[in-house]
């Protein structure tokens, strides 16, 4: 459980005050630039191969975050047709560091007691005659499908299904080229960014952990627009499907239909959703992983 000034939640650039670079690392290309479209200041990660070029939070490995949240969120847009890679270290209650991984650059899953890395699947833009996403050959990103994108990863449940151990807390992030990032935030409330603060009252949403994105960790949504319609929600691991994924990617479905306690969706729409998602899973998945969830 998260001590009372990680409560409700930690904006993470705020608090270790990433500009200042004292209690966090750079290397190689790392910028800091104003986004137009977003309304401040992004940190822009760029080299030739993913690991020339860095931000880590804490400066020191021998440092640790701690930080006990259970979601972990990415607010970040990779760049068009180049690899990215992005690293966080978890402490689990068994003391041993797990290192988590992901990166378009992954081909498959991969694990071991220490280590997960999972294949990002960058711009899965659904095309409902094909059900596919507009990739090229080598992977990345094609330029119209990158977008700003809310990355929520359940910690908990990476550790709990993929190794069979209980998290502690986040010791250190280390993103590397090539992206945009505009911050990272940990928290035990499930965020939906779509919805509104008004939306949350008349919902009760808290009584069920679910809260709108705090405003200065929210991308912003003009006029007469809506969040989902201009921005990515990746939540992983799914929540729609009673297995788990072996790559981190949107859902077709969009984030309502696999909420765990969806906003705007009847229950027995929800549970049709699931049986579906479950049942695409099973039919789809390219193979089975050496799994040790499955006991």
């Amino acid at each position: 459980v998260p001590a009372a000034w990680q409560r409700p939640y930690v904006n993470i650039f705020k608090h270790f005050r990433v500009e200042e670079w004292k209690r966090s690392a750079r290397e190689g290309d790392v910028a800091a630039l104003t986004d137009a479209r977003l309304k401040g200041t992004v940190y822009r990660i760029r080299g030739s191969v993913p690991t020339s070029s860095y931000l880590q939070l804490p400066r020191t490995g021998t440092q640790s975050l701690g930080l006990a949240g259970r979601y972990l969120y990415l607010l970040f847009r990779p760049m068009a047709r180049k690899h990215f890679l992005v690293h966080l270290d978890v402490v689990t209650k068994e003391n041993p560091v797990v290192r988590i991984s992901f990166s378009n650059l992954f081909k498959e899953f991969k694990s071991t007691a220490t280590w997960l890395q999972f294949p990002f699947v960058c711009g899965a833009t659904c095309h409902p005659a094909a059900g596919t996403s507009r990739r090229d050959p080598t992977g990345t990103a094609l330029a119209d499908d990158v977008r700003w994108t809310c990355l929520v990863l359940d910690l908990r449940s990476i550790l709990s299904l993929y190794l069979s151990r209980r998290y502690g807390h986040l010791k250190s992030v280390k993103l590397c080229s090539n992206l945009l990032v505009k911050n990272l935030c940990t928290s035990d409330l499930l965020f939906d960014p779509g919805v509104t603060f008004s939306e949350a009252r008349q919902g009760d949403l808290a009584c069920r952990g679910l809260a709108p994105m705090p405003r200065e960790m929210a991308f912003p949504v003009p006029k007469g627009q809506k969040w989902h319609d201009l921005y990515d929600y990746i939540r992983f691991p799914s929540e729609g499907s009673k297995l788990p994924y072996d790559s981190i990617q949107k859902s077709c479905l969009g984030p309502a239909a696999v909420s765990e306690d969806p906003v705007h969706q009847p229950v027995t729409l929800t549970k049709a959703v699931r049986d579906r998602l479950s049942l695409v899973h099973q039919i789809t998945s390219p193979k089975a992983v050496s799994a040790p969830w499955r006991g």
